[in-house]
């Protein structure tokens, strides 16, 4: 790995380290607010979806900011057995060691993904979990947050990817430039609905060669300059995610490119 590093930047280490992972932690979400219960129970559309085979996904990580390079690897477990789920996905650089852990786990059915624990942990930061508690019917975070209705459908912030692809394995014919879909996404303080819009087939470099992939974007709020999502799943490799990135409009951005697949 190589870094770029004027002489400033030790000076300044503390500010771009959480900096820094106060992006790469969108690289799977975005910013959220809470929303009423009656926004909530209209955002849970419900797809058909067909779950990809077990498979490790290893990734590298290119990030810009304030014009400071930095490179890493990130991976991404995927296990699934009888009707439970886990995914747990892992990100470092050479220069701070593990920055983002994020872990989903739940039960898995024709419906695709239902969580029931999610877990983030960021550098330098106490993990939080959020529940989903199907016996109370409630999304419980951590802290003093106020629990929100669980309606069915939802999604945490790194298994809304696995099901977003389960539902293009599911109906191909659906995602057409233009198309949109939506899930209600909780993180670990709040939840909110996320639409992601189908874009136009693109051929990535990546690890394993040059591979033909569908550009997804997550619509930002009514925010000219909201936080730009963009996702790339390959229907020729089980619709799996083979890159993902996050743009800031100042020029900041986290890309996570990938460079192996193992299927189990």
């Amino acid at each position: 790995m190589t870094f770029t590093m004027p002489y400033y930047f030790f000076r300044n280490l503390r500010s771009l380290r959480s900096l820094f992972v106060f992006l790469l932690t969108t690289l799977f979400t975005l910013s959220a607010f809470n929303i009423n219960s009656l926004c909530a129970a209209e955002s849970h559309a419900k797809y058909a979806a067909s779950l990809p085979p077990a498979a490790k996904l290893d990734y590298s990580i290119r990030a810009s900011i304030k014009s400071l390079i930095l490179e890493g690897s990130s991976f991404i477990n995927w296990e699934k057995n009888s009707d439970k789920y886990k995914l747990h996905s892992e990100t470092r650089t050479a220069l701070t060691g593990t920055l983002l852990t994020e872990k989903s786990e739940g039960t898995q059915n024709r419906a695709g993904l239902s969580p029931e624990i999610f877990f983030s942990k960021r550098f330098r930061k106490d993990g939080l979990t959020t529940q989903f508690d199907q016996k109370t019917h409630q999304l419980i975070f951590t802290g003093n947050a106020a629990p929100l209705p669980l309606h069915g459908g939802e999604q945490d912030r790194l298994s809304v990817i696995w099901q977003l692809l389960s539902v293009g394995r599911a109906a191909p014919e659906k995602f057409i430039p233009g198309a949109r879909f939506t899930f209600f996404v909780a993180g670990t303080h709040d939840a909110e609905p996320w639409i992601f819009e189908i874009k136009q087939t693109q051929r990535l470099r990546t690890g394993l060669g040059e591979i033909d992939a569908m550009q997804i974007i997550r619509m930002p709020e009514q925010n000219a300059n909201a936080t730009r999502m963009e996702i790339w799943l390959a229907p020729t490799l089980e619709w799996f995610p083979i890159r993902l990135r996050i743009s800031e409009n100042n020029g900041d951005y986290i890309e996570q490119s990938l460079e192996n697949l193992e299927q189990k």
